[in-house]
């Protein structure tokens, strides 16, 4: 069965196919009919990284086949530690799209001037974010990070947690040190004790739980009292409005991949845990939450409505320097 854009390609090739058979002028150039059919390009750069809806999908192999229905083949670049470097890649020109990360360094991102926009947001639960500490360090609760050092990574996931937490706990963030480090470099900091808790995401959370003997601080599903930060994905503004009909077949590619890891948990933690090589107790226990993907458009107002609160509530505490209306911000299809 063609998808709407095969049947505009087919379209366009038989027409410039009776033209040229016929001594006319083709009705098609080739800039021409990509222009027509909401493209500019055969092929989609995609940033991947080792934990992951992305990571799934680019094992599996089905969202290259999904897309390659339409004509468009993905290179896959990376991988990326964390979310600000394949931000980083969208803007220089060398990839596409996001990994599928926080959104709180993509506002940063934007906030400095990137030319980004929003595409698509998603939600996974439950969430498992959490800051921890070794079992040996004394630390039991947020209140014994007083005077302690926490790694997290700037503008992101790790900072805002530790931020919300001394919050709730009513302490102030200037009696805890908050040292910035990228996530290869603050689990062997947490390990060689350099640090005294680290604030982090899953999967990384979950090893350095199991491997260090650490338990958790505070736990993003658990004890924060709202959502500040979601998954999104992240493309350069002139490449969504070049392609729109790329953003909607990737889109499309990218639920039916949430819909299948969704269904088929213990199969998708498998395969995370074939490129993140970690531990059978940590995939064991990701199988056990039985997470769920939901997704949102760009312009899904109710959502939007949730992270515009939580960019909001991240400038009102210096985590994103200035304030940042979202809306100004999302791709248009």
């Amino acid at each position: 069965m063609f998808s709407d854009f095969s049947r505009r390609r087919f379209l366009q090739s038989t027409l410039a196919g009776t033209s040229m058979l016929t001594g006319g002028v083709s009705l098609a150039g080739t800039g021409d009919a990509r222009a027509t059919t909401g493209r500019k390009t055969d092929k989609l750069r995609l940033t991947w990284g080792f934990s992951g809806l992305i990571l799934i999908s680019r094992e599996r192999g089905e969202l290259e086949k999904r897309l390659a229905k339409d004509g468009i083949k993905v290179e896959w670049i990376g991988p990326f530690p964390n979310h600000a470097p394949t931000l980083r890649a969208v803007t220089g020109g060398t990839a596409d799209f996001g990994f599928g990360g926080s959104t709180t360094p993509a506002l940063a991102a934007i906030i400095a001037g990137s030319p980004l926009v929003f595409s698509q947001f998603v939600i996974y639960e439950p969430r498992t974010t959490s800051i921890i500490a070794k079992k040996n360090s004394g630390i039991k609760r947020v209140e014994d990070l007083v005077g302690k050092s926490v790694a997290v990574n700037r503008s992101g996931l790790g900072e805002f947690l530790l931020v919300a937490a001394l919050e709730k706990h009513k302490i102030d963030r200037s009696k805890v040190n908050f040292v910035y480090l990228n996530p290869p470099d603050a689990a062997p900091a947490l390990a060689s004790d350099k640090v005294d808790a680290w604030s982090m995401w899953s999967p990384g959370v979950d090893i350095a739980r199991f491997n260090l003997d650490a338990v958790d601080i505070f736990n993003e599903g658990r004890d924060l009292d709202f959502m500040i930060d979601f998954s999104s994905f992240v493309t350069h503004r002139k490449f969504a409005e070049d392609n729109p009909d790329i953003l909607r077949a990737f889109h499309a590619a990218l639920r039916a991949e949430g819909d299948w890891i969704s269904k088929n948990t213990a199969e998708a933690e498998k395969i995370a845990q074939s490129r993140g090589k970690y531990s059978d107790q940590v995939t064991d226990y990701l199988t056990s939450l039985k997470r769920q993907y939901r997704f949102y458009d760009a312009n899904d107002q109710d959502f939007l409505n949730k992270l515009q609160f939580a960019a909001d509530w991240l400038s009102e505490r210096k985590i994103l320097t200035s304030k940042v209306t979202v809306r100004n911000h999302l791709s248009k299809l």
